[in-house]
């Protein structure tokens, strides 16, 4: 879908928007002429970064506050057209330790988004952030589609799944447009680089270019779905515009799986250093891994004329180059 125009003078809010996802599709708003504002709690590990937006911030509103502050919600919900809502506790492995923690942020703040949009602002759209990790454990050989059983084995999974049914019935009762995105493994420029709890390609990527060794759990032979985060925003821009997305879940990856161990080569080969090591599986991780995930995306591409356009090593190409010229702003 081109939405070149489309989105010229339309007034956006984007939670989390200093995180990977929320400030590339801030970047890509304003050049699209767009009036952007950003809520982000700057919550530590979750990966907010002011430099994120320092191209653009003479022409963006920050607001560093919580999902979970209604106060701060009312007001910024108010006169807008979209949100885009990203804002999230991003640790399936931290939400088995503080389920609590993650039911706050991720159950009740969205529930807040959702009543301040009720009570100040029915008439906008919302896009909201899922996750593969809302199917757990993939019981076909099949590529997966939106219907299949939802089966989550994380705290996180779970807590995803309900803030994803928060929109939907909002959108059932109270008419509020929504729109659900089950996103598969993102990766990217303007992603945190500080830890391996969220977004692991990014991970290695720093573990490579710091000459370290990349460590495998088991043969590392499951197969994942990895999407670049240009191509996120696009699917997402589409569907902040289409009609036909509302009430509406979609799958959101690249639609090509490949193996865990293949992945780790090909960011080792790209970056030129590095190495791989297998080890055995964690039981904190091994209870919670789902098996081979292959994502059907027939429906995104239908619905919003989406069309991946990175592939793995195209987007780890762009993403080391990125992190070559800005390292100091992420280490």
């Amino acid at each position: 879908m081109n939405v070149s125009d489309d989105y010229n003078g339309k007034r956006i809010l984007i939670t989390g928007g200093l995180g990977m996802i929320g400030s590339n599709l801030a970047n890509k708003l304003v050049e699209l002429g767009a009036r952007v504002s950003i809520l982000d709690a700057m919550l530590p590990l979750y990966g907010g970064n002011f430099f994120n937006v320092e191209e653009i911030k003479d022409r963006i509103s920050v607001n560093v506050a919580d999902i979970r502050d209604i106060s701060a919600l009312n007001f910024l919900v108010k006169e807008k057209d979209i949100i885009f809502n990203l804002a999230a506790q991003v640790s399936y492995i931290d939400s088995q330790t503080d389920p609590l923690l993650d039911l706050d942020i991720n159950c009740k703040g969205h529930l807040l988004l959702l009543e301040a949009c009720r009570n100040y602002n029915p008439d906008v759209k919302i896009i909201f952030s899922g996750s593969r990790l809302e199917y757990g454990e993939i019981m076909t050989k099949e590529k997966v589609k939106e219907d299949h059983s939802l089966r989550p084995k994380s705290f996180y999974g779970i807590h995803k799944v309900v803030g994803e049914f928060y929109h939907l019935m909002y959108h059932k009762l109270h008419n509020i447009r929504s729109v659900a995105f089950r996103i598969a493994n993102p990766y990217g420029i303007r992603h945190h680089m500080k830890h391996s709890k969220y977004g692991i390609v990014n991970y290695f990527i720093k573990k490579a270019m710091d000459g370290e060794t990349i460590e495998i759990f088991g043969e590392g032979n499951q197969l994942r779905d990895y999407i670049y985060v240009e191509d996120i925003v696009n699917a997402m821009l589409s569907a902040g515009l289409a009609p036909a997305a509302d009430g509406e879940v979609f799958n959101l990856g690249s639609g090509n799986s490949i193996a865990f161990y293949e992945m780790a080569q090909t960011v080792v080969s790209v970056v030129g250093k590095g190495a791989i090591k297998k080890i055995p599986w964690p039981e904190n991780y091994k209870i919670v891994e789902g098996g081979d995930f292959e994502c059907d995306i027939s429906k995104t591409k239908s619905v919003l004329e989406y069309e991946p356009t990175f592939s793995l090593i195209t987007g780890i190409e762009k993403t080391v180059r990125f992190y070559e010229k800005y390292k100091n702003y992420y280490w």
